[in-house]
């Protein structure tokens, strides 16, 4: 089962769910919504709405993080029945980046404000999503497929991510070229993975980040043997 640390499920969203704020402002425009607005909608007091979320920061901020717990918790549920199932890692990972992909361009206001990194930092359920990104990486590198650490693959796909939404957002709709994520992806691809065509990984590089992504199951060692073990495999990778 994928843990993630800092997770919020969107039912328990101790503000959204209380009144109705979260539901009643539109997070694909952040600044339409005024307090007295989604106070009529969510058919409460605008006091309340201010009691609850302060202003319209707060509300939006509290948006954003209701949509993305969200679609986080559906990506969570998604590796784990691959996982179960078994599913090829890369094609879990080549369906998830169509996702979020997807997701930014739905829903630009939500990318933009946890484009912040002073907003992505306090984030639990931005926090949460790059955890399940973690762990898609992590399926990849059990099958010595990675060249680089998990780590740095996180953050090339996640850094690609970014970009291409980014891009595709101050394009005209009209205009956006429609292969431009997946070319994106295959770029990053090419320089995480080990050579596609071979019929078994080669190299000590992918064996050693293979060995790593196990090693903390290693229950033949102590854990100070499998810290060293993680010590000497970061070294190689």
């Amino acid at each position: 089962m994928i843990r993630v640390r800092g997770s919020r499920q969107p039912s328990k969203h101790p503000r959204c769910h209380r009144r109705g704020g979260c539901r009643t402002a539109a997070p694909g425009r952040p600044r339409g919504g005024h307090h007295p607005g989604v106070a009529e909608q969510a058919g409460v007091q605008a006091p309340t709405i201010y009691r609850l979320f302060g202003d319209k920061d707060g509300l939006l901020e509290a948006v954003v993080e209701h949509v993305m717990a969200t679609f986080v918790s559906a990506k969570a549920s998604a590796v784990e029945e691959a996982t179960a199932a078994d599913v090829d890692p890369l094609e879990d990972l080549r369906t998830s980046w169509r996702q979020q992909i997807d997701f930014g361009l739905a829903n630009p206001a939500v990318f933009r404000l946890l484009s912040d990194p002073d907003r992505v930092i306090v984030s639990p359920a931005a926090q949460a999503g790059r955890q399940i990104l973690a762990a898609r990486v992590r399926r990849l590198a059990t099958t010595a497929r990675l060249r680089v650490t998990e780590q740095r693959a996180v953050g090339l796909i996640q850094a690609a991510g970014i970009g291409t939404i980014q891009t595709l957002l101050a394009t005209p709709s009209d205009e956006r070229d429609p292969e431009l994520a997946d070319a994106m992806l295959d770029a990053v691809l090419a320089r995480i993975l080990t050579d596609a065509s071979a019929e078994t990984p080669s190299g000590p590089i992918a064996t050693a980040v293979a060995l790593r992504a196990f090693a903390p199951q290693l229950q033949a060692l102590s854990e100070s043997e499998r810290h060293l073990l993680i010590e000497w495999l970061d070294r190689i990778t």
